[in-house]
């Protein structure tokens, strides 16, 4: 008997909204067509350990996948459940209307019989993923002791469903029978075995039954000694299963091992050389979920601009769901790579993005300590292969610290590692404080482009003099990042091109205040030169050969002006923040003495070849090269 009905929802459009609106991925639709054969075989493994299907046998669980070239038409045929007439009608020929859905809510009444279930389908829509595709579909089904029906739809307002003779089929067979190419869409490459190959290990390589498809090779023919003849060859067909089934990731941590972690991220994710970390975490409970995350070796060539993606691949219970889920990873973390699998996620209808959940967030930020963790580790069981991510990444951790206005300094601050004055190789802040000298009341820092730049500083002899460590600050973001810290173990961060008054003895104020008090008119008068380039004239206690040097008021320092001026404005007429510039002279060096005396008009000629000195001791530019070398040659001529 044949039936032709009208879709319960009695929409065309709705049919055309489901196909060619809510899945924007195209070759999705063999996922969902496994994906339901997957349910399928799981619904009758159940049914088999109940009262209800005590009279069914076990079977040789499989999917089977076929293609018909000469009728245009790819094949999914699974040896689950099946369907009656009545399930047809309940479940295909009403759209939205979720069997696996249904089968839950009766099943979590039987709670113990679940654990060995993984259904997927939740909304009743991934059959007419088909129609994307598909410009007819037949579903051939029977349940065990029941008829074989066979329904079929051009899915846009009919269907029909009609009794058919084949008692030896048991399960479904879904029938795709492909689209008339396009000039943009190909459908027949769907009827090639390697685009079939390539979706199920992308999409469904976790499926937990055997994903079957006959494979067509080519074999040189052999002579009756079995040696090859050249030049001839024929046809071998080999039943091939094409999906791995278990993942690496529903393993017992005890067969994960480093080497198979580190094997499955260069398959996976295209590398040729082991990950700098690998971490595989399963986590039960409250939050239920596995991960296997990486920190690769290099860093990838774009990490540092607009076209990186960050993000891990999503799995839900096996299946492929989304290759980048950004909101898995913290942005300053984003150079990580992996997945995660989590039997819990709230998925969309089509399966294709994760509505808004708290799980996610949790999962991410458990992701994120996780990783911490693993660096805490590194640094202190392997310190030489730790200094290795220091290299590559360490101004990430940097932004994270940054980024979240020292929310994040307690997590991150001891990842932080810097070269100083005293160590090349590079310490911890905590290193740093162990080392320090006993009355020592800050951590100094200096900052320039390279570590042998920063030690060139004037600034830097004090400290070199009286043995104090200094970590050296290289990157941009170095000295930021230590702003939203303020301190670290009470101890506040001190740069040493900024003033230091609270650390000057009595005795050595009022040697300071006596010089200034006797030298006011050269004071003043280099000062009113360079009006336009600093802010205030003042004799150093800080320096000990040079004879003199830039530093800033407490604030904005002058690497930071630096850095801020080469940033991109808002607007043209913007302007950045500047710092209060203070050159300091060594009231000690020969320099000053020479100098010290000479008549107002001879200083004003002195006066920027000063700072430009200054400049260039402190390892930047000279501002105006011209300027410089007319005033030092005009010097040099009036002195001869």
């Amino acid at each position: 008997m044949k039936e032709e009905k009208i879709f319960k929802a009695e929409s065309k459009q709705l049919l055309n909204l489901m196909i060619n609106s809510i899945y924007s991925n195209q070759e999705i639709f063999l996922r969902e067509i496994i994906s339901n054969a997957s349910d399928a075989i799981d619904k009758y493994r159940y049914l088999l350990a109940t009262d209800e299907g005590k009279d069914l046998k076990d079977r040789d669980y499989q999917i089977r996948i076929k293609i018909d070239k000469e009728n245009r038409r790819i094949i999914v045929i699974d040896n689950g459940i099946g369907m009656n007439r009545q399930d047809l009608e309940k479940n295909l020929g009403t759209i939205a209307k979720s069997g696996s859905k249904e089968f839950l809510e009766k099943l979590s009444k039987n709670k113990d019989k679940k654990d060995d279930l993984s259904i997927i389908g939740q909304f009743g829509v991934g059959f007419y993923s088909a129609f994307i595709v598909g410009k007819k579909v037949e579903v051939k089904t029977r349940r065990e002791k029941d008829k074989c029906y066979l329904f079929s739809s051009d899915g846009i307002e009919k269907y029909t469903i009609e009794d058919i003779d084949d008692d030896s089929f048991v399960g479904t067979e879904v029938s795709i029978y492909l689209r008339d190419d396009e000039e943009e869409v190909k459908y027949s490459s769907y009827l090639e075995e390697y685009r079939i190959k390539s979706l199920v290990k992308k999409y469904s390589d976790y499926i937990r039954y055997p994903i079957h498809m006959n494979i067509t090779s080519t074999e040189n023919d052999k002579d009756e000694n079995g040696k090859e003849i050249e030049g001839k060859t024929h046809e071998v067909v080999t039943d091939t299963i094409l999906n791995s089934m278990i993942p690496l990731w529903k393993k017992p941590k005890s067969e994960v091992t480093d080497e198979k972690l580190n094997e499955f991220y260069k398959t996976h994710f295209d590398d040729y050389e082991d990950p700098l970390i690998s971490l595989y975490v399963k986590t039960e409970g409250v939050i239920s979920y596995s991960a296997i995350l990486y920190i690769p070796a290099h860093a990838p060539y774009n990490l540092y601009s607009d076209s990186y993606e960050k993000g891990l691949a999503l799995y839900s219970k096996g299946i492929f769901v989304q290759e980048k889920c950004k909101e898995l990873v913290s942005d300053y973390l984003k150079f990580t790579k992996g997945l995660v699998d989590s039997d819990d996620f709230p998925l969309n209808i089509s399966r294709e993005i994760l509505q808004n959940s708290p799980l996610l967030k949790k999962i991410s930020s458990n992701i994120e300590n996780k990783l911490i963790e693993k660096l805490k580790d590194l640094q202190k069981n392997d310190y030489d292969k730790y200094l290795k991510f220091v290299d590559i990444y360490i101004d990430n951790i940097k932004y994270g610290i940054y980024s979240s206005y020292g929310a994040k300094k307690d997590l991150l601050a001891d990842l932080l590692v810097y070269k100083t004055n005293k160590d090349e190789k590079g310490i911890t802040l905590k290193k740093y404080v162990e080392d320090k000298k006993e009355d020592q009341k800050y951590i100094y820092y200096a900052t320039g482009k390279t570590p042998e730049e920063i030690l060139l500083k004037p600034e830097m002899e004090k400290y070199k003099r009286d043995d104090i460590q200094v970590l050296l600050l290289t990157s941009n973001i170095d000295e930021f990042c230590l702003m939203m810290m303020q301190n670290y173990d009470k101890l506040e961060f001190k740069n040493i091109s900024s003033e230091n008054k609270d650390e000057i003895t009595e005795e050595e104020k009022k040697r300071l205040q006596t010089l200034t008090d006797e030298n006011k008119r050269f004071l003043d008068e280099i000062k009113n030169s360079l009006k336009d380039k600093i802010d205030e004239v003042s004799f150093s206690n800080k320096l000990v050969d040079s004879p003199l040097c830039i530093t800033s008021k407490e604030g904005l320092s002058l690497n930071m002006e630096k850095v801020l001026e080469n940033q991109p404005k808002m607007e043209e007429d913007s302007h950045s923040p500047k710092a209060i510039k203070v050159l300091e002279i060594n009231p000690d060096h020969k320099l000053f003495k020479a100098i010290k005396d000479l008549d107002d008009e001879s200083l004003k000629k002195y006066a920027p070849i000063l700072y430009e000195e200054a400049l260039l001791l402190e390892g930047y530019e000279v501002e105006d090269k011209k300027s410089f070398v007319e005033n030092l040659n005009n010097l040099l001529i009036n002195k001869k």
